[in-house]
């Protein structure tokens, strides 16, 4: 075999079907090593080591517990994906099943629903600061309408009632993705299996309850985790409506310690490992997604299938 040969052979075994797909990758992993890799892996350096540079295992995430705050942050924080994901799912799927019948003005209500998903997070914010001022729309509105003698004092919540007030804020700006993705799994039900079950005596709550959840499932399951992560990571409505500190959240302390005091060493090792442990919750979180999706995601027809065999047997 001569020397040019050699080289065609070389070059066939660098472009060759299998190595193709691996070769068009290669720049986006290039770019995640640089510009996220490399980053998190420093990161991940500030929070197991001291202020001298030194490995510490827990030194960090002893400073990060002597925080006042810290403690109400990860209760709020709790407190906010829990109740923020169960209120915004239930409404959500109400908003789906409702517009999913194409009734009279189905359109219009669609087109009122997803207004808020073309609102920037900075608009968000501003539009409801306005509103829950002393002299805002809000306080405006409710007395226009008799509801109210006097203003209500939004902005002076605190503990609970903050949370509270930053779910409703939030459960406005993101129900209506939460919506779309269960309309995308509502179009998945076939219509058979809805009239067999009616035929067989079914009423419509067992309908929806044995043959429509289950095909839902994978929507309900990607739905919800995917809110689950993204209310773990709240803090801009939080920080823009009501200002730091005000209603501490995990993300919240991290851009305190970052905008509100930089150039402090205690304040960077603080951000770094309040990021390290939102990373770990977030990471835990996508575990269990990816863990019951696989199972969800699979057979959802035939799954449909046995259950109105269970509903012809009830029916009996």
């Amino acid at each position: 075999m001569n020397e040019n040969d050699s080289k065609q052979t070389t070059k066939k075994a660098i472009f060759s079907k299998k190595s193709i797909p691996y070769l068009l990758l290669l720049p986006a992993f290039l770019f995640y090593a640089v510009f996220w890799l490399l980053p998190v892996l420093s990161g991940v350096k500030e929070v197991f080591t001291d202020f001298d540079g030194n490995f510490t295992l827990l030194g960090n995430f002893k400073l990060m517990a002597q925080s006042d705050l810290i403690g109400p942050a990860i209760f709020n924080t709790a407190t906010f994906a829990a109740v923020s994901v169960v209120l915004q799912y239930f409404l959500a799927l109400l908003l789906a099943v409702l517009l999913s019948r194409k009734f009279k003005s189905s359109k219009l209500l669609m087109f009122i629903s997803m207004i808020p998903m073309a609102i920037t997070p900075t608009a968000v914010a501003i539009l409801w600061k306005t509103g829950l001022v002393r002299d805002g729309w809000i306080n405006t509105v409710l007395i226009g309408l008799h509801l109210i003698d006097k203003p209500i004092v939004f902005m002076g919540a605190e503990g609970l009632s903050a949370v509270f007030l930053i779910i409703l804020i939030d459960t406005w700006t993101v129900t209506p993705s939460v919506m779309i993705i269960l309309i995308a799994g509502l179009q998945g039900v076939q219509r058979e299996l809805k009239e067999a079950a009616y035929l067989f005596g079914a009423n419509k709550w067992q309908t929806f309850k044995d043959i429509v959840i289950p095909i839902l499932k994978p929507s309900i399951t990607t739905s919800i985790i995917m809110r689950l992560i993204a209310a773990i990571q709240v803090w801009s409505i939080a920080v823009m409506v009501l200002g730091y500190s005000k209603v501490p959240f995990l993300v919240e302390r991290i851009a305190f310690y970052v905008e509100a005091v930089p150039g402090v060493n205690t304040s960077q090792k603080l951000a770094f490992t309040l990021s390290f442990l939102t990373t770990l919750i977030v990471l835990c979180a996508t575990v269990v997604y990816l863990k019951v999706s696989k199972g969800a995601g699979a057979g959802s027809h035939e799954k449909g299938g046995k259950r109105l065999a269970k509903v012809k047997e009830a029916a009996k």
